[in-house]
């Protein structure tokens, strides 16, 4: 009796829900509602825009070219933009869930354990941010930098809230999370160490090598300014290889290292050649 009461009622419900469902009423309420979405997803992206175009245009003023600051500028300028990326796009979705009816203030205050999931998700972005706003303001690395970030070597081409961009020699772009950046070596702040090494042989006439050098380096040196002094012999060094050079430090400007390493050594090579001194490819020292 009970089955057949309950399946009358439940008859009766669904018979007044389709007497009082109104297929205009529905469909303007899903076009009012689809035209609202549409609205607010082109405002935002209008503001998104705008948004965007004023802070390039506040910062370019101050990217003058062969600027010191120019690359510590650049570096704020693209966390800048990423965060009011993040921004409008936290807004964005605020804004559609609302718009569908979704209480996003009552599901995130109420929902203890998808807060907690949602949480828990959210230590690695945290964790990126923080690192990231710690490496900006410590000064640590800008855009430009040649750096090395763990086994990573290459350019910082971009900075963001989440990752640092490195483009390696190859051009390979490396995205590395923020949060696994522990140690910086960054090879554009100091002047760099070029070393440069002749090899020779244990039957070298090295105390000829000085001399030679020195008329080398007063050609080279007025042809490379980003030469810091003159350059120091330090003479014979056995490397780790066991190979024998003669070795020559050059200070250099920082990014200028590798490039002066080359020239430097291509010259002194031929400079020791036409004064008629035979040089190994590859000489080492026997292990005794």
């Amino acid at each position: 009796m009970d089955l057949v009461a309950t399946s009358t009622t439940s008859s009766k419900w669904f018979q007044n829900y389709l007497n009082s469902f109104s297929g205009e009423k529905f469909l303007h309420l899903i076009t009012s509602r689809f035209l609202t979405l549409v609205s607010l997803t082109l405002l935002f992206f209008v503001i998104n825009l705008v948004g965007k175009a004023i802070l390039n245009r506040s910062f370019k003023r101050y990217l003058i070219p062969k600027s010191g600051s120019s690359n510590r500028v650049q570096t704020i300028s693209m966390l800048s933009m990423n965060l009011f990326h993040y921004t409008i796009l936290f807004f964005w979705i605020y804004a559609l869930l609302s718009t569908l009816g979704v209480p996003v203030g009552t599901l995130i205050a109420g929902a203890g354990i998808f807060s907690l999931a949602l949480g828990l998700g959210a230590q690695g972005f945290v964790s990126d941010l923080v690192t990231g706003i710690s490496i900006l303001f410590e000064q640590q690395l800008d855009v430009g930098d040649s750096v090395k970030i763990g086994t990573i070597e290459g350019t910082v081409t971009n900075m963001g809230l989440r990752t640092t961009q490195v483009t390696s020699a190859d051009g390979t772009i490396n995205f590395i999370p923020n949060r696994n950046i522990t140690i910086i070596s960054n090879r554009s702040r100091n002047n760099m160490h070029a070393t440069v090494n002749i090899p020779i042989a244990p039957t070298t006439p090295v105390e000829q090598l000085p001399s030679i050098i020195a008329d080398t380096n007063a050609k080279l040196l007025p042809e490379h300014p980003s030469v810091i002094g003159e350059p120091i012999l330090t003479g014979v060094v056995t490397l780790p290889t066991g190979e024998l050079v003669y070795q020559v430090v050059v200070v250099a400007k920082s990014g200028s290292q590798f490039t002066i390493q080359a020239t430097f050594l291509t010259a002194y090579l031929k400079a020791i050649r036409q004064a008629g001194i035979t040089l190994p490819s590859h000489a080492t020292v026997p292990n005794k």
